[in-house]
C-alpha cells in the first residue's frame, strides 16, 4: 500500500493492520518513506491515537528495523530497567552491578541527557577510557564475563526509532503515549530482554508531571511490552525533588560509588534502587518473595560483591582497573567548589526540580544543542532534601563550577527554585505506585 494511503487511513481514524504498520516502518528503514510522510503519520497518531494491538505492532516493527540481540547461550535471566528521566537519577549505575551480583545478566542500553534531565551515558563518560559506544561483540562479551554492561544505543539497534524520534521532536508530536511507548520499548526489545522494569518518574522534575498521565503511560508500556513477549512491570517514582545528594555527571558517579561502598546513603535513592531491584528479582523468579529479594540485595551490597561488579564492568569497557579505589584522582574536577546558602533559615518544603536541572545545563553539564561537549565536572553535591533544615551554616548545596559568573547565576537559580518554610513538612515515600 502507498504510504499516503496509510497516512489517510489513520488521519480518518481507521485502525491500521499489522501489514500496513510493518510496510510503513520498513519504508522508513529502507528510505522509501520520506520525512514529510513520517511527520504526517506521527501527527495523525498524535491526534487519533493507536489501540493496543496497533501499538504492539508499531513497537515490534521498529524493533525489527535493525539488529535484534540474542542471548541463547546465556544461562541466566536477561533483565533490565528503564527510567523516563529525572534530576539526580543515577539509579542505573548502582542497579546494574547489584543485579549482576544477584546472578542475573543486565545488558543495559542507556541514553544521554534530554532537556533538563541527566543521562546515564553522559555520567559514565566522566570515567576516563570507558567505552560507552562499544560494539555488540564487546557488549555481549562483557555481559557474559561480568554480568552487566551499560552502553549507549548503537546505530543498528532500532534505527527507525531514531528517524521517527528526530522528526517528532521538530513537529510537536513528542507527547503521544503510543509513540512514547513504541520509542522506549523498540530499543529495549531490540536488546533481547526477557524481563524489564520501567521506572516512570512523575513530578515537577519529570516529563510526566501529572500523576494521571504517568499512570496512562505506565499502563501502556506494561501492556505493550507484555503483549510483545517481554515480562514487564512499572514503578511510578517521585521526581518532585533531586534524587540523591548529587546532581551532575562526575558528581553522580561519585555518589553511586559511595552507595556501592555503603557510605553516605541517601534514603530516597536507596528506596528507589532497592525497590526496582526487588521488582526485577521477583519477576525473573530469582527470588520468591520481596523479602527474600531485599535480603539478597543487602547481602551483595554489604559483602562488596556489587561494588566489585561495577569495578569489573568499568575495566572490561576500557576504564581504569583501579578506578573504584582511586575515583577522585580519575574523575574530572571543577576549578571551584562553594556552598550556596538560603536567604532565610527554615526547612526545605518544595523544589522546582526542573529549574534545578536547567541550572546544571547553565553550568555546562547539559546540552543546549545536540553536538555540545559537556563539562562533566560541574554540578551539585550534598544537596538538601525536602524536610532538611537549612540556615547560614547549613547550605542548600555545594556547587562545583568553573568561573564566578556561573556561581552568581546558579546561586540565584537555586535560591529561587527551593522553597523554605518555618515548619518541617511531612515526608512522602518516593514510591508512588507499582503496576
Amino acid at each position: 500500500m502507498l504510504p499516503q494511503e496509510i497516512i489517510r487511513r489513520k488521519r480518518d481514524k481507521q485502525i491500521l493492520s499489522t501489514d500496513e504498520i510493518q510496510e510503513f516502518i520498513g519504508g522508513i528503514a529502507d528510505g522509501h518513506v520520506d520525512d514529510t510522510q513520517i511527520a504526517s503519520l506521527t501527527m495523525a497518531v498524535f491526534l487519533n491515537g493507536l489501540n493496543n494491538r496497533e501499538t504492539i505492532d508499531l513497537t515490534l516493527a521498529m524493533r525489527d528495523s535493525g539488529e535484534v540481540l540474542t542471548w541463547q547461550d546465556y544461562d541466566k535471566p536477561i533483565v533490565d530497567k528503564h527510567s523516563s528521566g529525572g534530576v539526580g537519577d543515577k539509579v542505573s549505575l548502582m542497579l546494574a552491578p547489584i543485579l549482576a551480583a544477584c546472578d542475573v545478566y543486565v545488558p543495559m542500553i542507556a541514553g544521554r541527557g534530554l532537556g533538563h534531565t541527566g543521562g546515564t551515558i553522559d555520567k559514565l563518560e566522566a570515567i576516563p577510557g570507558y567505552n560507552t559506544q562499544a560494539d555488540n561483540t564487546l557488549f555481549k562479551k562483557t555481559v557474559k564475563k561480568v554480568g552487566c554492561a551499560i552502553i549507549g544505543q548503537t546505530g543498528n539497534l532500532a534505527p527507525a526509532d531514531k528517524k521517527i524520534y528526530a522528526i517528532r521532536d521538530i513537529c510537536s508530536t513528542v507527547e503521544s503515549i503510543p509513540l512514547i511507548t513504541a520509542s522506549i520499548l523498540s530499543k529495549k526489545l531490540a536488546a533481547g530482554l526477557e524481563y524489564l522494569v520501567m521506572d516512570l518518574k512523575c513530578g515537577n522534575g519529570a516529563f510526566m508531571q501529572n500523576f494521571a498521565d504517568a499512570q496512562k503511560l505506565a499502563r501502556s508500556i506494561v501492556d505493550v511490552a507484555n503483549g510483545a513477549g517481554t515480562n514487564t512491570t512499572a514503578v511510578i517514582t517521585d521526581m518532585n525533588q533531586v534524587l540523591g545528594s548529587a546532581a551532575g555527571n562526575a558528581v553522580e558517579v561519585k555518589e553511586a560509588i559511595e552507595y556501592l561502598q555503603n557510605k553516605n546513603i541517601d534514603s530516597r535513592l536507596d528506596t528507589v534502587t532497592k525497590t526496582l531491584c526487588t521488582q526485577i528479582l521477583c519477576q525473573c523468579k530469582r527470588c520468591r518473595t520481596p523479602q527474600e529479594a531485599e535480603a539478597l540485595i543487602c547481602n551483595v551490597l554489604a559483602s562488596g560483591a556489587a561494588m566489585e561488579k561495577f569495578a569489573q564492568m568499568v575495566s572490561a569497557l576500557g576504564g581504569p582497573h583501579d578506578f573504584v579505589e582511586k575515583a577522585d584522582s580519575y574523575l574530572p574536577c571543577a576549578r571551584f567548589c562553594r556552598p550556596i546558602y538560603p536567604q532565610e533559615e527554615g526547612y526545605v518544603c518544595a523544589m522546582d526540580t526542573r529549574a534545578i536541572g536547567l541550572s546544571i545545563i547553565e553550568l555546562g553539564g547539559g546540552r543546549t544543542i545536540p553536538s555540545q561537549t559537556l563539562d562533566l565536572a560541574t554540578g551539585y553535591m550534598h544537596f538538601a532534601q525536602i524536610g532538611d533544615f537549612v540556615d547560614q551554616k547549613t547550605p542548600l548545596a555545594f556547587v562545583y563550577y568553573q568561573n564566578e559568573e556561573q556561581y552568581d547565576l546558579v546561586e540565584k537559580r537555586l535560591r529561587t527554585a527551593i522553597s523554605i518554610c518555618p515548619e518541617k513538612v511531612s515526608l512522602s515515600s518516593p514510591i508512588m505506585l507499582k503496576i
